[in-house]
């Protein structure tokens, strides 16, 4: 069975993201093929996709490479993030379903309960559920699209810290998700843009040179069963 180049394309762009392929490194079919457990041809189609995101350069005499952004590229990130996540969340607001509020509502309750109690590694999961959720509560794919694609890069470039206090931060996502059950979208819009103020001095740039483990994103794609060998 011919595995969809999307799973592959998925499964690359999660070990570049996790630093398991090194910014720089050279990327070849054959042993990305190896790799995921596939032939040449979706591992190809994969590093075009990767290479119009940004996470892969071709190189003359090198062939395809993971690239390496500058601190400008960096930077320009979480000033898009500012733009858009609150635009995102002004269109939630106007387009949600119940069942977006349904699960938004969840993850407020689960996610305050959790910072109660101080489970760190449950909030990091849960806070990328919440964002996701409210990127597609938008009813846009390109805005959606344009989000995740924005998520996987900060998760790239930056190390986040966790919240010195958890249980405002959640109180903050409960604000976002009433603003968007009221269908106020001007609220859901201010809302957002303070938490990601608030939260914007927790990103610590990674090195630009190397693999620092990074943390995986939650993704909707669902990637290869990859083999145990090194990348």
């Amino acid at each position: 069975m011919r595995v969809p180049a999307h799973s592959v394309c998925a499964a690359i762009r999660d070990d570049i993201v996790a630093g398991v392929h090194a910014r720089g490194s050279r990327l070849t079919e054959e042993l990305l093929a190896r790799r995921y457990g596939v032939s040449r041809v979706p591992v190809r189609e994969a590093l075009r996709t990767l290479e119009a995101e940004g996470f892969v350069v071709t190189r003359r005499h090198a062939g395809a490479c993971v690239a390496e952004p500058t601190e400008r590229e960096a930077a320009d990130l979480l000033e898009m993030r500012l733009l858009l996540e609150p635009l995102g969340a002004a269109r939630a607001a106007q387009r949600r379903t119940e069942a977006h509020l349904k699960v938004l509502r969840g993850l407020v309750c689960l996610g305050q309960e959790r910072a109660r109690r101080g489970s760190s590694d449950d909030l990091r999961s849960l806070t990328g559920w919440f964002h996701e959720t409210l990127a597609q509560a938008a009813s846009s794919p390109v805005l959606a699209s344009t989000l995740t694609g924005l998520r996987h890069k900060i998760a790239w470039m930056y190390a986040v810290e966790e919240p010195p206090d958890p249980v405002q931060t959640w109180t903050d996502h409960g604000l976002i998700a009433d603003a968007v059950v009221r269908g106020d979208g001007e609220r859901a819009r201010s809302a957002t843009a303070e938490l990601l103020e608030r939260t914007r001095p927790a990103h610590r740039l990674r090195p630009l040179s190397g693999a620092e483990p990074a943390e995986r994103v939650r993704t909707t794609k669902h990637p290869v069963n990859t083999p145990s060998m090194p990348a």
